[in-house]
């Protein structure tokens, strides 16, 4: 009785359970990326290694606060260590966290175009980071999600509107027996 699913419908679903993985995965994995590369890249830039091991310490407690469940409070050191870095790295794996917090399905206050947003100043702002090409991913399936959510909207107001007609129809006929 159930409908086939198209190829467009199984793209949707496939990228969701891809963002969804992605997201838990990043909370626990990302402690470890964060420290070593925060340090290396806050060198590059010309930031004293002492500030470096500052930021890459505020990205290890956000991590922690995330795979923890505190959203809100990873949330905080993210911004924390955007406003310290500047244009210059950490923000941009600061700014590409925030994105999957805001994205995280666990997450009670989950807000994809706040996600979407993020992504895309990240990729605007930090064009030579290595997190560009994933985070041009993320926001491409976050625009799809939000295509797909749109046109299942209509959708369901389509089905409402039928069931509707139908419902109207029967009562004439109804009305016509009698």
């Amino acid at each position: 009785m159930g409908r086939k699913q198209t190829g467009a419908g199984q793209f949707i679903y496939f990228s969701i359970a891809v963002l969804i993985f992605s997201l838990l995965s990043n909370c626990v994995s990302s402690k470890k990326y964060m420290s070593t590369k925060t340090e290396g890249d806050a060198r590059k830039m010309g930031q004293p290694e002492e500030s470096s091991k500052s930021l890459a310490a505020d990205l290890e407690r956000a991590a922690k606060l995330c795979s923890q469940g505190d959203y809100d409070g990873s949330f905080s050191e993210n911004q924390k260590v955007l406003s310290l870095s500047g244009k210059n790295p950490p923000g941009d794996r600061a700014l590409f966290n925030m994105a999957l917090i805001c994205a995280s399905s666990e997450n009670p206050k989950k807000d994809y175009e706040k996600a979407l947003l993020f992504l895309q100043r990240m990729i605007r702002d930090y064009p030579q980071s290595s997190l560009v090409e994933e985070a041009k991913t993320w926001a491409k399936v976050l625009q799809e999600n939000e295509r797909f959510r749109q046109e299942s909207g209509r959708l369901r107001r389509v089905i409402k509107q039928s069931k509707e007609v139908d419902l109207l129809v029967d009562e004439k006929k109804r009305e016509k027996a009698r």
